[in-house]
């Protein structure tokens, strides 16, 4: 699966307008449209799992710098966020926490 970034999308964008949008370029098999939680409405931009990366290279040449419900969208290929991911493990022996006062 690939991800890619939708940027620029209007505020009252719904799930299957992007569908029908996208999936004319390639299969898509996800949509998470990003929402405000007090009000519901797009924040502006949204992400979407592609199935393979030929077609999300299909659709970010296809769509970016398109015109979308009046809008200028933006679509890339998503970096993966690295500082999520666990940290390999090191060889370095078990450091034991220093002993607390007694008061």
């Amino acid at each position: 699966m690939v991800k890619i970034f939708i940027g620029g999308l209007p505020d009252n964008i719904q799930e299957m307008d992007l569908a029908i949008l996208v999936s004319l370029h390639g299969r898509v098999e996800t949509i998470k449209i990003v929402r405000d939680r007090a009000t519901g409405k797009c924040k502006g931009y949204a992400f979407l799992e592609i199935y393979s990366l030929p077609d999300a290279k299909n659709i970010v040449s296809t769509l970016n710098d398109e015109t979308f419900k009046g809008n200028v969208i933006t679509v890339k290929i998503s970096e993966e966020d690295t500082s999520k991911a666990p940290k390999p493990k090191t060889n370095q022996p078990f450091k034991s926490k220093r002993p607390r006062l007694q008061r």
